[in-house]
């Protein structure tokens, strides 16, 4: 799909959940979908990020794995035969008339009617800590994701954060992990209370060391194998930790990339949009997901959800100008099969 020029009804940035899912909300009111996303794979930061962690807050699943979710979402498209450039970075959004040209750094054109952008969290990369040192184990003893929780199984792991990630992972992998050493540099977390009080419980038990208030200092090994991690207190006690894998979680650091060059209304390094149609300040382009902004905007991907829902009806009268749209449920006209 190289080099080529494709015309189609809607071209969606980002094949995240929130972008699969767009796929579906515009296949159901017979809007045909280009979808193109700089990651190799779909899913964006699901899979890129936590393949393997589970989401609590999605309807109808009480638990569900992030890369599971994905493959269930591509189910759900699949039968509106969806056109994927994965591996393709959109680098310019250029009016032509009434529609759009959405130009990748592939060569590949897409012209479309309306464009959605889906992109997440735009461009992302881990916040590094400041170890002298820290590029030489990267990959192979310290990592910022976790896609294989079997890779952790028998080590002695340091997670290094206060926040969900932190947490999550704390609480997911203490049944795997020979030990896990959470270094934090105040006694007080930022993650969600129950999991705050899972964690603390799993300490009381013994089965994890809090290592508090403390941050990280150094690390210790050679040949990209790490042997220990040095932390230390504010007033400079250092301590050193056994360490096989050190995983630091320190959020992520996020960059629109060429989006902050077209034009759209930015509010703190997210897309303004209307809230009753995702609609951004450019006709015939919305925005949806977690890089969308509008006043009570929660970043849940089941907002992101309705938020597709609502960009797809918003779209329909561009791509079916003069068709009056009968609103149905699914559960009355079905899926196309």
């Amino acid at each position: 799909m190289t080099g080529q020029v494709h015309k189609t009804d809607v071209a969606i940035i980002g094949a995240g959940p929130v972008g699969l899912f767009a796929v579906f909300e515009c296949g159901m009111l017979k809007m045909k979908c280009h979808v193109i996303d700089a990651l190799e794979g779909s899913g964006g930061q699901c899979v890129a990020l936590y393949p393997e962690k589970p989401i609590y807050d999605i309807p109808g699943y009480p638990a569900i794995e992030a890369a599971a979710l994905i493959a269930k979402l591509e189910e759900q498209a699949a039968p509106f035969h969806p056109t994927f450039h994965l591996g393709h970075r959109v680098e310019k959004l250029t009016r032509i008339g009434e529609d759009w040209r959405v130009a990748t750094n592939q060569g590949t054109v897409v012209e479309a009617r309306a464009v959605i952008i889906a992109a997440g969290c735009g461009a992302f990369g881990p916040n590094r800590p400041p170890l002298d040192g820290l590029a030489h184990y990267e990959g192979t003893s310290v990592f910022y994701l976790v896609k294989r929780r079997e890779d952790f199984r028998g080590k002695h792991v340091v997670i290094a954060g206060g926040g969900d990630s932190a947490l999550d992972w704390t609480l997911n992998l203490a049944d795997i992990a020979e030990r896990i050493s959470v270094v934090h540099r105040r006694p007080k977390f930022r993650g969600a209370p129950e999991s705050v009080a899972r964690m603390e419980a799993l300490a009381k038990e013994g089965r994890i060391d809090l290592v508090v208030p403390y941050q990280l200092h150094g690390l210790v090994g050679s040949g990209g194998k790490l042997e220990a991690v040095e932390v230390a207190t504010l007033d400079g006690n250092v301590k050193r930790l056994e360490a096989d894998i050190l995983l630091p979680f320190f959020g992520l650091a996020m960059d629109l990339g060429p989006i902050a060059q077209w034009g759209l209304n930015l509010e703190r390094n997210h897309i303004a949009v209307d809230p009753k149609s995702c609609a951004t300040s450019a006709p015939g382009i919305f925005a949806i997901g977690d890089i969308a902004h509008y006043p009570g905007k929660l970043k849940l991907i089941l907002c992101g959800f309705s938020e597709a829902a609502m960009a797809a009806h918003a779209i329909y009268p561009l791509v079916h100008p003069g068709e009056a749209l009968h609103f149905e449920y699914s559960t009355t006209k079905g899926v196309p099969g």
